[in-house]
């Protein structure tokens, strides 16, 4: 066991899954390792039991492997004590957050986890998991977690954990305490005031490619000598940017290790989401309808590498406001040397996924403000076409996509109606957008119907 791992755990983690195992697990167990502290992590499933049963039989240890253009590198991360399922028995995951030991609540539960309406960030109290939330006190989503177990820390004398978003949301923090609130006060008052007042929901900017593992990779561990049924694969690089407000702060010395901890991580966010997440769902669609499985495939052909560029030179980067001492000219270089990595094999379609849940802050804040300014943004127009023509659910041969997405079923009817139809969702598109997209994403569309995805980017350029 790692020097330092206590018997209280100090953070649950909702949500644990690869990326928070290959990104924010490293990060708290160099942290102890460098500095001590009782922060030994709880990870909660909350529907499927598969990480649990793989990894119990191996002490919830796994292996982090960085792939690197020049090898991997192996680092065994012993930090994850538990694995509850939720699903299963929502009592202890509760009872666990409401250990008197436990000061961090963190979560991975993706977008559309947080049961709230991507185009506005509130709270939708007619998901059904919040309508049952609301009438049960035994939680099914992620805020009904946080609010009952909320709920017993108040009732019990304690103060509230920090809640730590580590979900790629613009102002997740925000986000996060805002869905919270609106829960809270639909089941007591009191405590939602309690909560708004001592309560702690930092925003941050999480930052590093986490390929789905695959058997392949298990297996070249076991040749290797390492058994582990489930390692998580990862990019060297690495960036956590993090508020600094932790109830009574406390935290793992974060600092130590890399994270930088800051005042506000609005401008981070924007950078990350836009630059990083908005061309990756980007090269994901178009690069899928043009028959590419990886990110490394689609930027390898020339067309797609041009029109990332261009993305970021002509329409992400003029309506950025850079972080302070980023160059975002080299940031986006950057950028395109990780998305070259040839040892990440970062899948289109896996990056596809829940794109009504990321389309609003990936890439619509981004063309918001771009027609705001009076410029034109042809090639995330394009990229929003390519959205409407993947969750069609047919590609370019004529053969099924597998769309994954919690409005898959709706998304394929109004794809079938047309453009008008899916500008119409507003649960994605804000009336206004909508209106200044008509034209322009409808032209796209009709251009990647006509000629396919690859031309349909050539003749962009």
């Amino acid at each position: 066991m790692e020097a330092g791992l206590p018997a209280e755990p100090g953070i649950v983690h909702l949500g644990l899954g690869a990326f928070f195992r290959a990104h924010g697990a490293v990060y708290v167990s160099r942290a102890m390792q460098a500095s001590g502290g009782g922060w030994g992590i709880i990870g909660v499933s909350l529907q499927s039991p598969t990480m649990r049963d793989a990894l119990a039989p191996q002490g919830f240890a796994y292996h982090a492997v960085e792939q690197g253009s020049e090898g991997e590198t192996v680092r065994r991360i012993e930090v994850v004590q538990d694995i509850l399922v939720a699903k299963e028995n929502p009592e202890a995951v509760l009872a666990a957050m409401a250990r008197a030991s436990v000061k961090i609540v963190s979560l991975t539960v993706t977008e559309k986890g947080y049961c709230h309406n991507p185009a506005t960030g509130a709270l939708n109290p007619d998901h059904p998991d919040i309508a049952h939330d609301l009438a049960e006190a035994l939680p099914r989503s992620a805020p009904g977690y946080l609010v009952r177990a909320l709920q017993r820390r108040h009732a019990a004398g304690l103060p509230p954990f920090t809640v730590l978003c580590c979900d790629n949301l613009p102002e997740n923090g925000r986000v996060v305490r805002g869905v919270v609130l609106d829960l809270a006060r639909r089941i007591d008052p009191a405590l939602a005031d309690w909560i708004e007042a001592e309560g702690r929901f930092p925003s941050t900017m999480v930052d590093r490619i986490v390929p789905a593992t695959k058997p392949e990779d298990i297996a070249r561990l076991q040749a290797q000598g390492i058994e582990d049924n489930l390692p998580v694969m990862h990019e060297p690089f690495s960036q956590w940017v993090v508020e600094d407000d932790f109830v009574g702060g406390e935290r793992p010395d974060l600092g130590a290790v890399g994270v930088q901890l800051v005042e506000d991580v609005t401008p981070f966010e924007h950078m990350k989401l836009r630059m990083l997440n908005g061309t990756h769902s980007s090269l994901a669609y178009l690069g899928y309808l043009a028959g590419h499985e990886t990110i490394a495939d689609t930027v390898a052909d020339p067309v797609f590498a041009a029109f990332v560029q261009k993305l970021w030179r002509d329409e992400i980067i003029p309506v950025l406001t850079p972080p302070p001492g980023v160059d975002l000219a080299a940031y986006a270089d950057q950028l395109l040397g990780r998305y070259r990595n040839p040892a990440i094999r970062h899948r289109t379609w896996q990056i596809a996924m829940d794109g009504s849940q990321k389309l609003p802050q990936r890439i619509l804040g981004t063309l918001a403000e771009t027609l705001a300014a009076g410029r034109s943004a042809p090639g995330l127009m394009l990229a929003v076409a390519g959205w409407m023509r993947y969750v069609g659910g047919t590609d370019e041969a004529g053969q099924p996509i597998e769309v994954k997405d919690p409005l898959a079923a709706d998304l394929a009817r109004r794809a079938a109606e047309g453009v008008p139809a899916l500008l119409a969702l507003r649960a994605v598109f804000p009336e206004d957008l909508a209106r200044a997209l008509e034209s322009g994403v409808t032209a796209a569309h009709d251009r990647l119907r006509a000629v396919g995805a690859r031309k349909a980017v050539e003749d962009l350029l």
